[in-house]
């Protein structure tokens, strides 16, 4: 009854992503290796939906498509799960000036990982805004490990910077508690987690945008005014990041440049 009343809450509190009706169902366009592996008709597709489950674990066809339309390289591409994916409806001002935004709700860092070459490297950006960590807390892939956790980081930033692209590390978000796992209790290994960022991020000449230092209450959680469920900013909490990833992305393409 426990892991039922947990899968409802996760799928209550998960968002779902903006699109229109999903069609009857979806079917997979072969078998073997294709020119098109990705069905012409995602709309309704997200996370948890069966397809993706079962044939595109990393999800890599979300974004397939709007990769091969961008018509330059663009400056700053900002990878994570729905906090990523949310900040650029919330706050579409970043979202300008050769900025895209390649988040995908409820994914974990290898999950990001196997489409970080897609979604971020093809693209040749002049700085990458890597933002993943609440969903590996919270174990929605599965259980795993800090040591999973940061080599699945530490190998995206050596991606990136193998070509040529500058990184910002982002800080995980401060999380109480999760609404789709609720007898977890994260905000301590938040805090463990984001001190290794941090120290990586220097060791490797990335910058380190601290958000969470701006939006952790005294629970070690997010107050309600900025984040309506603990874990997802609204308009106010992306109001308060947008400076803090604005200087970290100058500082990394300060930092690039000397490299270069």
């Amino acid at each position: 009854m426990r892991h039922v009343l947990a899968a409802v809450l996760a799928l209550a509190a998960t968002p779902v992503l903006a699109q229109n009706a999903p069609p009857a169902t979806v079917t997979p366009p072969g078998d073997g290796m294709l020119d098109k592996p990705c069905p012409a008709d995602q709309r309704g597709l997200n996370f948890a939906h069966p397809y993706v489950r079962q044939y595109d674990w990393a999800w890599q066809c979300r974004f397939a498509e709007a990769d091969k339309q961008l018509a330059q390289a663009p400056r700053v591409v900002f990878i994570g799960d729905s906090i990523t994916e949310n900040w650029v409806g919330l706050a579409p001002s970043l979202f300008v000036s050769g900025a895209v935004g390649r988040g995908i709700s409820g994914q974990t860092s290898p999950q990001i990982l196997v489409r970080f070459y897609q979604d971020v490297v093809r693209l040749r950006p002049r700085v990458v805004h890597i933002m993943i960590g609440t969903n590996d807390l919270a174990g929605n892939t599965g259980p795993n490990s800090p040591e999973m956790y940061t080599n699945h980081i530490a190998a995206m930033v050596d991606l990136a910077r193998a070509n040529g692209i500058a990184v910002v590390i982002g800080s995980i978000l401060p999380a109480a508690k999760f609404p789709w796992k609720p007898l977890l209790a994260p905000a301590r290994q938040v805090v463990t987690l984001n001190a290794w960022l941090k120290d990586f991020a220097k060791a490797r000449g990335a910058a380190f945008a601290d958000y969470h230092a701006a939006l952790v209450n005294a629970d070690g959680g997010m107050n309600p005014d900025v984040a309506p469920d603990g874990i997802h900013p609204n308009a106010k909490g992306y109001a308060v990041m947008e400076p803090i990833a604005r200087a970290a992305i100058a500082e990394a393409e300060k930092l690039g440049a000397k490299k270069r």
